[in-house]
């Protein structure tokens, strides 16, 4: 068996998605980075304002196959000072309130609908975490590629149900 050219990797490329909650969609983007990336990946997340993880991000979580009953929503303080390669808001209000992390690393910022302020029905606010979910694995796929370019690691990402 071949190994590729260059030095094995060494450290898993880390990345930091941050919301103003923790409770939807920076738990999400960690769930699904986590299931696409494996080891390649050292994923956290955390909250501007941590409140705790919403019902129905663990609904849509185990309805795709991954289990996230264990997680908890964590403050973005518990982060500061550890060095990160990207680090991702996910809401306008994350972006503006997001302490500066300190060293070299990639900021990126997309801006999701928060799922949980959607009003109406049961079935209304079931759709909203999914359509988060769903954007994710749009968005995370790509980034997971690019990341392991830029790392020098190789491989297409999997394709996340």
């Amino acid at each position: 068996m071949m190994r590729p050219a260059g030095p094995p990797p060494t450290s898993p490329i880390r990345v930091l998605f941050v919301c103003t909650g923790n409770s939807a969609r920076s738990q999400m983007a960690e769930a699904v980075l986590g299931r696409l990336g494996g080891d390649d990946f050292e994923v956290q997340s955390a909250g501007t304002e941590p409140k705790g993880v919403h019902p129905l991000t663990l609904r849509v979580l185990a309805d795709a196959g991954i289990d996230w009953s264990a997680a908890t929503s964590k403050s973005v303080v518990e982060f500061l000072g550890r060095p990160f390669d990207y680090v991702i808001t996910v809401c306008d209000n994350a972006r503006q309130t997001c302490p500066v992390f300190p060293g070299t690393h990639e900021s990126r910022h997309w801006d999701l609908e928060d799922p949980a302020e959607v009003e109406g029905s049961d079935a209304d606010k079931l759709a909203a975490f999914q359509r988060t979910y769903a954007e994710l694995n749009e968005r995370i796929g790509p980034l997971v590629d690019a990341a392991r370019e830029a790392a020098g690691r190789s491989g297409p990402a999997p394709v996340a149900g």
